[in-house]
């Protein structure tokens, strides 16, 4: 896993991870981003904690966009 996480091809930056988890929360990424983001979460923690922060905004949402209706 270490090796594919060198490789500049698949490799991208925190701020292109950042952009692309916000850009996942409006649309469905399509598979070479979805990879990407995939392998840079599986080994910069703090990315990670953003894209649990963003889930837990969302869930938060839904509760209370179902609480409204």
């Amino acid at each position: 896993m270490r090796r594919l996480a060198k490789s500049p091809m698949l490799r991208i930056s925190c701020q292109q991870a950042s952009r692309l988890l916000s850009q996942r929360e409006d649309e469905r990424l399509p598979f070479a981003k979805r990879a990407r983001l995939r392998l840079h979460l599986a080994y910069c923690d703090a990315c990670r904690t953003v894209s649990q922060q963003f889930a837990t905004l969302r869930l938060a949402m839904r509760a209370w966009r179902d609480r409204a209706d």
